[in-house]
């Protein structure tokens, strides 16, 4: 689908960069989502750090994801590759 994420790395301040298959590629700012319910463990910087592309989804190893729908919604557009080390 043309939301599908390709690709996830961790970043500083508890974000995220996302390129989708359709090209576009930006930051998700995942701080308002860490003081609610499966997000919370996200705060432990080694375990955000595990996030990883499930079948097209932003997720982590205990479950957590983001949906297409939010995730578009609260993606910060880039223009250039962001070429992150794995570690947030």
């Amino acid at each position: 689908m043309y939301w599908d994420v390709k690709r996830v790395c961790p970043l500083d301040n508890y974000e995220i960069y996302v390129e989708l298959e359709d090209g576009r590629k930006g930051i998700f700012d995942l701080k308002p989502y860490l003081d609610h319910g499966l997000f919370r463990e996200l705060k432990n910087k080694a375990y955000f750090s595990q996030v990883d592309v499930v079948f097209g989804a932003v997720t982590w190893p205990h479950e957590q994801d983001i949906a297409p729908e939010t995730l578009l919604a609260g993606l910060k557009p880039v223009e250039k590759e962001i070429n992150a080390k794995q570690g947030a």
